[in-house]
């Protein structure tokens, strides 16, 4: 189909898609000190809320879908549209146009869990998951980390024990994005404890509302609950329902965790300029009378500097990937240079703010953006640690001697 279709064909078609279901996207200026000053990280959202936005976005999942618009780049026996990448950027670009609902949702289930499924799965789970996926029928979720193993994802102890041709699975996952509003998830266990810890893993699809599986919220420190806490109490999953081989899961797990930090190193904020990307934080600036300050300006062009640097080497990975191959540590590259940058804009926040940061004055775009400060933290340990992904920068890019093991 990718032979026959051309871009500028599709474009065509693909615009009249959008007319004739969504609304052209109207940007509107707003003065400062209109509409919300909210800045924070990390979505701060009443569950009903959650509903509602899961709703809105299923429906324009399905509509995109049906009319061949879902899965441009997959492959056609599952769902997809077997076009390129070509292809897949020129809708992207059409679509930002418009109105549509936040698909956030379906972030982790399409950006980690599916192309994991695509690459591991078999063939079931392939048939039966990726076309519900793509159309948002269904929600996936990421189960990797856990209390006790944190960014050390080879010491993790959630068990599965295999039951003729079911595993039971038993332990304790946190920091689980999006786990109360899926239907699926990825999820890694130690199926020989025998086995040096990376060599006794193997990777599963597991069934969220299945019996043993208790989904508790967490309350981060910016008053929302983004993250979530699973406890598997001897959960069933089906042999068929397997990633890779047995105790190859390292191999599964590594191909979700590149995916990972493609999509967060590659996400709005990893053009380097964050919430430069809009007049946001420079009308900030200007509004307390800092536009002249030299060292503050010097804060903002080290932001601007480093977040093009990181654009570039997004480009590098994402050209990897369009080239069909696996893409290596660039995407820790990116996911590292995406934090470092945000902490370089709290500097800067501190630095133009001051106590307002700390105490709500009423002032409107100022004591705000303490949520985006207090989300930091957590983007620092998604998708790795800084300081797991500083051992993978020295170690396989610049050749330093591996971190020694610790008894």
């Amino acid at each position: 189909m990718a032979d026959t279709v051309t871009v500028q064909e599709f474009e065509r078609a693909a615009a009249q898609f959008l007319e004739a279901n969504a609304k052209p996207r109207v940007e509107v200026e707003q003065a400062w000190g209109e509409g919300s000053d909210q800045v924070s990280l990390l979505p701060e959202r009443t569950h009903e809320e959650e509903l509602e936005e899961l709703a809105a976005a299923q429906a324009w999942a399905r509509t995109r879908f049906d009319a061949g618009f879902g899965w441009l780049t997959g492959p056609t026996e599952y769902g997809g549209q077997g076009l390129t990448r070509e292809h897949q950027r020129a809708y992207d670009t059409l679509e930002s146009g418009y109105e549509i609902p936040p698909m956030t949702a379906f972030g982790i289930g399409l950006g980690m869990v599916a192309p994991t499924i695509l690459a591991h799965g078999t063939e079931e789970v392939k048939r039966r998951y990726l076309r519900a996926l793509w159309r948002g029928d269904i929600v996936g979720c990421q189960l990797f980390s856990e209390p006790g193993a944190g960014s050390d994802l080879a010491g993790l102890q959630t068990r599965a024990v295999r039951d003729g041709d079911e595993w039971l699975v038993t332990g304790q996952k946190v920091w689980t994005s999006g786990a109360h509003l899926s239907d699926i998830g990825e999820i890694i266990c130690r199926t020989d404890p025998d086995l040096p810890k990376h060599k006794g893993l193997t990777g599963f699809v597991v069934d969220m509302k299945a019996p043993g599986v208790d989904i508790r919220p967490l309350r981060q420190m910016t008053g929302g609950a983004s993250f979530n806490e699973v406890f598997f109490t001897e959960v069933r999953v089906p042999d068929s329902h397997r990633l890779g081989d047995v105790n190859g899961g390292w191999t599964v797990a590594l191909t979700t965790l590149m995916n990972e930090r493609a999509a967060i190193g590659g996400g709005s904020m990893s053009s380097g300029s964050g919430n430069l990307s809009t007049p946001r934080l420079l009308e900030l600036v200007r509004h307390q009378g800092k536009a002249d300050d030299p060292l503050v300006r010097q804060q903002i062009a080290d932001i601007f500097i480093n977040g093009r640097v990181a654009n570039y080497t997004n480009l590098r990975a994402m050209a990897k990937i369009a080239a069909g191959q696996v893409p290596g540590p660039e995407m820790s590259l990116a996911k590292l240079s995406l934090t470092a940058n945000m902490r370089r804009m709290t500097d800067l926040l501190s630095s133009v703010l001051g106590p307002k940061l700390l105490a709500d004055g009423g002032e409107w775009g100022t004591f705000a953006w303490s949520q985006f400060i207090l989300g930091l933290p957590g983007m620092r340990i998604a998708g790795g640690t800084d300081e797991v992904l500083r051992n993978i920068i020295g170690e396989r890019v610049l050749g330093l001697p591996k971190e020694p093991a610790k008894n």
